[in-house]
C-alpha cells in the first residue's frame, strides 16, 4: 500500500474513533442532564477525548505506519 494512502487511512480511522467514542459519551451525559447542548461541558468532553485520541494515535503510529 502507498505510504501516503496508508497515513491518510490511519488518520481517518482515528478521527472516526474519536468522533464515535466522544459522541457516545456525550449522548450519555446529555441524557443524564449532566450538561446541556452547546455548553462548556460538551466542549470539554470532545476536547478531552480528542486529546486522548491524539496521544493514542501517536503512540501506535509506528506499529501501523511501517513501510
Amino acid at each position: 500500500m502507498n505510504p501516503q494512502l496508508k497515513a491518510v487511512a490511519y488518520v481517518g480511522t482515528w478521527v472516526l474513533i474519536w468522533g464515535t467514542v466522544a459522541s457516545l459519551a456525550d449522548l450519555i451525559l446529555l441524557d443524564r442532564d449532566i450538561y446541556g447542548s452547546g455548553s462548556l461541558g460538551q466542549i470539554i468532553t470532545f476536547s478531552s477525548y480528542g486529546a486522548a485520541t491524539v496521544v493514542l494515535a501517536l503512540k501506535l503510529a509506528k506499529r501501523f505506519l511501517k513501510s
